[in-house]
């Protein structure tokens, strides 16, 4: 999966997203969900599949990789 920044409609929906940027269920993270980055200028964050996000074409670049963060080092 691969990140990608997209323009929406402001208080745009994950639902509203898929439907406007032609992505299925399959494609999205859903438990991710719509992130809003600056909903006032409607600019959102979404995770798909990396096929998705070449389709998508994304306001401010992408896609993104999406890698685990994870603790460096023994804990303390």
């Amino acid at each position: 999966m691969v990140l990608v920044t997209v323009q929406l409609p402001p208080e745009a929906t994950l639902a509203q997203a898929m439907r406007q940027l032609g992505l299925n269920e399959d494609e999205v993270d859903t438990a991710y969900g719509l992130v809003p980055l600056d909903p006032a200028q409607g600019l959102y964050a979404l995770r798909v599949t990396e096929d998705a996000g070449d389709r998508v074409t994304p306001a401010a670049g992408g896609p993104f990789s999406d890698p685990p963060i994870e603790p460096y080092g023994p804990p303390r």
